[in-house]
């Protein structure tokens, strides 16, 4: 299948532009800014992303093009157009005001492909401290703004083009005109599809896994379930699933996902952990470390339980792409580490199979669709891995789990009779690691807080905290109070992300 590979050079919005580039239908990598894969001949062109540093930074990623340049369409992107003059012998300084926020784009009279279909005034979205002051010698000028006299160019004798707004954030109007006539410049057929992926994928699977036995990490939530379906396509009865009740999972959790397995024809395995788990944690309150905790006593139990059976030799996960991108940036900084791909110990007796870990959520419900799987799988909201426990701040006791199952279900199901469920990307409750003061009846009460969550997003890159109507908010507030022993104050987060991430650990 034809690909466009994504360098990737620190930038927070590189993610988006593997998004964008799949919702043209064309199938993309994002790579490290110094890991092109050369021998790879499926690859039709190359994009270079932004990045936190100045090109003038001793330590900016500087990486030799010459293997690309020529060779590949390439389509530089902020500081991906600033390298690519600055490399060629161009100058980029320090502007005399930082370039934020929205600007009118108009093409010059030498535009070109890249600005094909594009007017005069068009919005743009700029985000970066320097500019390009001089170009060099056959470099050619197509578009430019009020503040940036080059705001795009395309290089003479390659197919080499660059621009310093961005392409693939929702406020630059002609973005997805400019990623489209790059990908005509490419000659790129645009036939990436949730069917191809699943003939792909299964192919893929195929060969990687032969006639060797995988249990898969069932979790209930739609990027396991997928996962599943998936790897029963490829190998049938090879496949043993093992859905693990770790004490953190919402109420009623274990028995409702058992049941919901039941018309996949999934060969599914119940294993009771709770004991197991809450004595890993107790007494632990950093929240990394809880994650790491929950994450090696995952693979402790499937490890163990592959033991019992015979000759498996696979693991198989549900990660997907924001697990992957959260868990490690470019530039080595952990955000968090998802029990999918981090608290993995460094001898593992299994290996590691991952069939969705390229996708970004939506595309997982495309895939899930196109599998036939019920709707009430595929709508069915993110989970986090550690499940409950990075929603109770703090250490983790069986009556903390149990207050915060109770209210979790008063929420959910508020939601749900609300007709919000499938409004919200993502909800949930939070236990607070505080007490306050109440009155119930008489009698003063000095009991927990817990802060409802509820956000809306595409892919959890980005996410904006649910405008609930305030009729709702005050009901479930109520209930809450009423109905959960050990709760007397109910809260709502208003935090978007970023700054804030969706799971308050």
């Amino acid at each position: 299948m034809e690909k466009i590979i994504i360098l990737d050079f620190g930038s927070q919005t590189t993610q988006l532009i593997g998004r964008r580039l799949r919702e043209l239908n064309m199938y993309c990598e994002i790579v490290p800014y110094n890991k092109f894969p050369a021998e790879d001949k499926s690859v039709i062109g190359v994009i270079l992303s932004g990045s936190p540093f100045s090109v003038n930074d001793p330590e900016a990623f500087k990486p030799d093009l010459s293997a690309i340049r020529g060779k590949y369409p390439i389509l530089g992107i902020c500081y991906g157009a600033q390298y690519l003059a600055y490399s060629s012998g161009g100058k980029v300084k320090k502007g005399d005001s930082r370039e934020y926020g929205r600007a009118l784009l108009t093409p010059t009279d030498k535009a070109g492909r890249l600005m094909k279909n594009i007017s005069g005034n068009s919005q743009v979205w700029m985000s970066h401290g320097d500019t390009i002051t001089v170009i060099p010698e056959h470099f050619t000028i197509i578009a430019n703004t009020k503040d940036v006299p080059c705001a795009a160019y395309r290089i003479e004798g390659e197919k080499t083009y660059a621009v310093q707004f961005h392409p693939e954030v929702f406020h630059t109007e002609i973005g997805m005109t400019v990623l489209e006539n790059f990908l005509e410049i490419c000659n790129a057929k645009k036939d990436w599809t949730p069917a191809n992926f699943i003939e792909s994928t299964v192919q893929r699977l195929k060969e990687q896994l032969g006639n060797d036995k995988v249990i898969l990490a069932l979790s209930g939530g739609v990027d396991s379930s997928v996962s599943a379906v998936l790897l029963n396509k490829a190998i049938g009865k090879n496949l043993t699933c093992i859905f693990v009740d770790n004490g953190l999972l919402r109420k009623n959790e274990f028995e409702k996902v058992l049941k919901d397995y039941a018309h996949l024809g999934l060969n599914v395995l119940g294993i009771d952990a709770k004991d197991y788990f809450y004595q890993a944690l107790s007494g632990v309150k950093e929240p990394e470390k809880k994650r790491k905790i929950i994450g090696k006593g995952f693979i402790d139990i499937f490890d163990r339980e592959a033991q019992k059976l015979e000759n498996i030799k696979w693991l198989a996960q549900g990660t997907i792409y924001p697990d992957i991108i959260e868990s490690l940036s470019i530039t080595g900084t952990t955000i968090k580490s998802h029990h999918n791909v981090g608290g993995l110990p460094e001898k593992m007796n299994l290996k590691l199979v991952e069939p969705l870990r390229l996708l970004f959520k939506d595309e997982v419900r495309k895939v899930g669709r196109e599998l036939g799987m019920k709707e009430h799988l595929i709508k069915r909201h993110p989970f986090p891995g550690p499940g409950l426990g990075v929603r109770i701040l703090g250490d983790i006791t069986p009556e903390k789990v149990r207050i915060l199952q109770e209210a979790d279900d008063i929420f959910i199901q508020g939601l749900r009779d609300w007709n919000l469920y499938d409004d919200v990307w993502q909800a949930g409750v939070v236990l607070l690691p505080v007490q306050s003061v109440g009155v119930m009846g008489d009698e003063r009460t000095y009991e927990n807080a817990v802060a409802l969550r509820a956000v809306t997003s595409m892919d959890a890159m980005t996410a904006d905290w649910a405008h609930l109507p305030y009729d709702f908010l005050a009901k479930i507030s109520n209930e809450i109070i009423n109905k959960v022993r050990g709760v007397n104050r109910v809260v709502y987060d208003i935090s978007s992300k970023p700054p804030a991430t969706i799971e308050w650990e």
